[in-house]
């Protein structure tokens, strides 16, 4: 996979996301499915779910793996996106990898991800992660990318 463009800051990130999306050939109704770790990847997925709530897509949140614990993401007025009440079946048509699933001392392995993707033949794979996260875990001939958002997040910078 080649890179194609290089974005700057959160609208480059949602944008490429979001024209990803739109040029996939989704309909009303389906489902984008988000992969990561509770806490630390949550906020960014209900941020990608914000620059795309207008494209009428199911979105769903699985902690980890651990697709029976998977929560609808929905509107809430004067907030954005919020991950909620439980979702009804995955069926999905995209699957978007966290990279927080690859960092170290995560409790998941690869296989178990590689797992989960092949029980939903046919969806496309797209890894959003900051700090080329998936090429350090050894995670891009891992799986079949249809597209990699790899933002970068240097440097920090704190004044007090």
């Amino acid at each position: 996979m080649e890179q194609v463009e290089q974005l700057t800051g959160v609208p480059g990130l949602l944008r490429s996301f979001k024209a990803y999306l739109k040029e996939a050939g989704l309909g009303a109704g389906d489902q984008v499915a988000y992969y990561g770790c509770p806490g630390t990847c949550t906020p960014f997925i209900e941020l990608l779910g914000f620059a795309v709530r207008d494209l009428s897509l199911d979105q769903v949140y699985v902690p980890y793996v651990d697709e029976a614990s998977a929560k609808a993401i929905r509107p809430v007025g004067n907030v954005g996106m919020q991950v909620a009440d439980p979702a009804g079946s995955l069926d999905p048509k995209v699957i978007v990898l966290m990279g927080g699933l690859a960092m170290p001392g995560v409790p998941v392995t690869k296989e178990a991800v590689q797992a989960v993707v092949r029980t939903h033949p046919g969806a496309k794979i797209v890894g959003v992660c900051f700090m080329q996260m998936f090429a350090k875990a050894g995670w891009l001939d891992a799986f079949d990318f249809d597209l990699i958002v790899d933002a970068t997040i240097d440097p920090v910078r704190v004044w007090r």
